[in-house]
């Protein structure tokens, strides 16, 4: 189970680095076939592997994701809703911070931060929106790694707020892949 957990939330992650549309209306408001991330094309026929690997802005997520050993788990069936950072998301962590948790002895914490960014099931746009409603305003989502994040409403923009009270934007929205989604943020989250 805490295999399948972790191959979730790294599918999610990988899948995020494929790119969209932004909810906030920063990309295109409707679906387009092949949206670009990263300067690439992201297929939805694809899984997240097969257009993470194409995005130059999610190289250090990929990196990340091949230390922590999941990269034969991310081509499960899913789906995942994956928060994916970029590489200037990792870049404005402290000096260090990355190449330490690239370390085969840190292996846990990092895969621990990578599925912080995976949520179980497809939560794209709409469904995302859905549950901020439902909830007076914010949705509280369970992780992969068993921790939660709380999405909010700020103007047209969604936050996401991780268990230290860092907060990141989705900067492209519903980046649809054959076994989930992904949301581009602009922060790496980090887990409590």
């Amino acid at each position: 189970m805490k295999k399948l957990m972790i191959a979730v939330g790294v599918s999610v992650l990988l899948g995020a680095c494929a790119g969209g549309m932004g909810m906030s209306g920063s990309g295109s408001t409707a679906m387009s076939s092949n949206p670009m991330v990263g300067g690439a094309a992201m297929y939805p026929t694809k899984d997240i592997v097969d257009n993470a690997v194409n995005s130059k802005d999610h190289t250090t997520l990929v990196a990340a994701v091949k230390a922590a050993g999941l990269v034969d788990t991310l081509k499960s069936p899913g789906p995942f809703t994956v928060f994916a950072p970029t590489n200037a998301a990792f870049a404005a962590l402290p000096a260090g911070t990355v190449d330490t948790l690239l370390k085969p002895e840190n292996k846990a914490t990092l895969t621990k931060v990578l599925t912080y960014h995976v949520v179980p099931g497809k939560m794209d746009g709409p469904a995302l929106m859905s549950a901020i409603n439902a909830g007076g305003g914010k949705a509280v989502l369970k992780t992969a790694s068993g921790g939660t994040l709380t999405a909010t409403m700020s103007g047209k923009d969604v936050l996401v707020t991780d268990a230290k009270g860092g907060t990141a934007m989705v900067t492209i929205a519903n980046v649809y892949q054959s076994n989930g989604v992904i949301h581009v943020v602009n922060k790496v989250l980090l887990p409590g």
